[in-house]
């Protein structure tokens, strides 16, 4: 992402809340990364009917101004309904407004914040990828004739099965180096679906005794899988 991505829609978000409330407010702008928020203190001028149909109850008001890119506003009105209950009379209300124009340094600023997110949402994905994934996918390719002698030892490690794929190189014709080694074109490709406990044992036992340095020629890696069903691979 760069500094020209797209210009970034913003909205002036205002809650008309009890003053007692601002603090629940401010701890809900800062778990959702509002970057620019302001607090006035108000006082109601209208009649007591008309601040019960506002739903805003006694006159004494904090008046809370942000701005957040238009995308993020539904989440910032759900977190701030939820904690506040917005939806019970006398809670407050909350609106917002579109802008026509804002100055550039503070549309710098959002963009840093959404590549900001980008980034942390990013993390995330990869931290439940390593926390949730309880299963591999182990893949050997080797030179043809090994896909039998591989599986025994694999499942001595603890695999309960696997699929064999013929293979054939299409980027040379005739035996390759690899790292200075001699390959088949001709190849195997064994993969293995296997409990994550169990992924390190069954790739040591593949590349002791049919690693790149054996007549297999075997090259032996994984990849994590994060949904499986049908299968017992306990």
């Amino acid at each position: 992402m760069n500094n020209d991505m797209k210009i970034p829609i913003l909205k002036l978000v205002v809650f008309i809340i009890d003053w007692n409330k601002t603090n629940i407010l401010t701890d809900v702008f800062e778990a959702e990364d509002v970057r620019f928020h302001f607090i006035c203190k108000g006082r109601g001028t209208a009649s007591s009917e008309i601040l019960d149909l506002l739903g805003i109850g006694s006159s004494e008001k904090a008046v809370v101004l942000c701005l957040e890119q238009d995308i993020m506003v539904p989440q910032l009105l759900k977190q701030v309904s939820k904690k506040l209950g917005l939806h019970s009379p006398g809670a407050g209300i909350a609106f917002t407004i579109p802008l026509s124009g804002i100055n550039n340094p503070i549309v710098q600023v959002f963009k840093e914040s959404i590549r900001e997110k980008l980034k942390n949402q990013l993390e995330k994905e990869v931290e439940h990828m390593s926390t949730e994934a309880k299963h591999d996918l182990i893949i050997a390719v080797v030179n043809q004739g090994y896909s039998d002698e591989i599986m025994a030892v694999a499942r001595e490690a603890g695999a309960t099965g696997g699929t064999v794929i013929n293979a054939r190189s299409v980027a040379h014709a005739g035996p390759v180096k690899f790292f200075g080694i001699s390959v088949q074109d001709e190849r195997e490709i064994i993969t293995i679906l296997a409990a994550r406990d169990k992924k390190t044992a069954i790739m040591q036992a593949i590349s002791q005794s049919y690693g790149i340095s054996s007549e297999a020629r075997g090259i032996v890696f994984s990849m994590p899988v994060d949904n499986i069903n049908g299968l017992d691979l306990q």
